[in-house]
């Protein structure tokens, strides 16, 4: 008995050590991927990156004001496409529908999640940019947004489908119809988990670089409007990372550490929403 014991004691310190290792592992690749960002990239940023335009070969100096900029309005595009949709999509598949119709309305989310960021922006640029002769930064926030929607609304009903029934039961028996059930009883006692859902959604493309290729194109100058040719961050750390020019690539380091200090912002964030309250689990 005692060697069994041992022995078993002997496999639990092996396994937690193992799993331990593993979770280290993983840790320690980001911080490999931050650390080496911030070593090439941190020389490079400074005031200039923030606010000045790109410029020519040759020249020293310069940054990439005009990319920060277009990736702001296609985000904010993307948002205004993906999200009510994802939002109001989400609220029929926890409120409204039956079991087959949201078997089948999950399933073609789960699918167009996993289609490749290349096939969408194929799609926005037949969509959008043929039928009208240019690129601009509609069809790039069409694009950004048609891969928002299911991470949105998978997410979202989620969080929907967590509100205890006795809430809906309370409400209804003050005499609130559905409709304002949901407004002003479900999304309130769900609302950390929609905001999470769409932060996680926003950092989700905010990194894209395929679809632009086809929709925004990219521009090195600044874009007003909405429908023209417009610059992105992942698009510009693309162009300068495989150029040859060594000025070219430190700013490509450079725009590619502001872009991941983005997403481990929005993600933290996120967290921190997720973190104050969470609806318990449905009864």
């Amino acid at each position: 008995m005692n060697a069994r014991l041992r022995w078993r004691k002997l496999v639990s310190a092996f396994m937690l050590t193992m799993t331990g290792v593993c979770a280290l592992v993983a840790v320690s690749v980001l911080f490999f991927i931050l650390g080496y960002l911030v070593f090439h990239g941190g020389r490079s940023i400074n005031w200039d990156f923030f606010t000045k335009l790109p410029t020519p070969v040759g020249e020293s100096g310069g940054g990439m004001a005009n990319a920060i900029v277009g990736s702001a309005k296609l985000l904010f595009l993307a948002s205004l496409f993906g999200v009510p949709i994802g939002f109001f999509g989400a609220i029929y598949l926890a409120e409204f529908s039956g079991s087959k119709t949201a078997f089948v309305v999950r399933y073609a989310a789960d699918l167009l999640n996993g289609v490749p960021s290349i096939v969408i922006g194929i799609f926005a640029y037949t969509l959008l940019v043929l039928p009208f002769k240019h690129f601009s930064a509609y069809a790039g926030g069409f694009a950004l947004g048609v891969m928002m929607i299911p991470i949105t609304l998978r997410s979202t009903e989620e969080f929907l489908l967590g509100v205890p029934n006795n809430l809906r039961e309370a409400a209804m028996a003050l005499g609130a119809s559905k409709w304002k059930t949901i407004a002003t009883v479900i999304v309130p006692a769900a609302y950390r988990g929609i905001l999470t859902s769409v932060l996680l959604a926003f950092a989700r493309v905010a990194g894209e670089t395929a679809p632009l290729l086809f929709t925004a194109f990219g521009n090195h100058y600044w874009s007003p409007g909405f429908n023209q040719p417009i610059e992105s961050l992942p698009h510009m750390v693309y162009i300068y990372a495989i150029s040859p020019y060594e000025e070219w690539q430190r700013q490509a380091w450079a725009a590619g550490l502001v872009l991941l200090g983005l997403i481990l912002i929005v993600n933290i964030v996120a967290r921190f929403i997720l973190a104050r309250g969470v609806a318990v689990q449905r009864s």
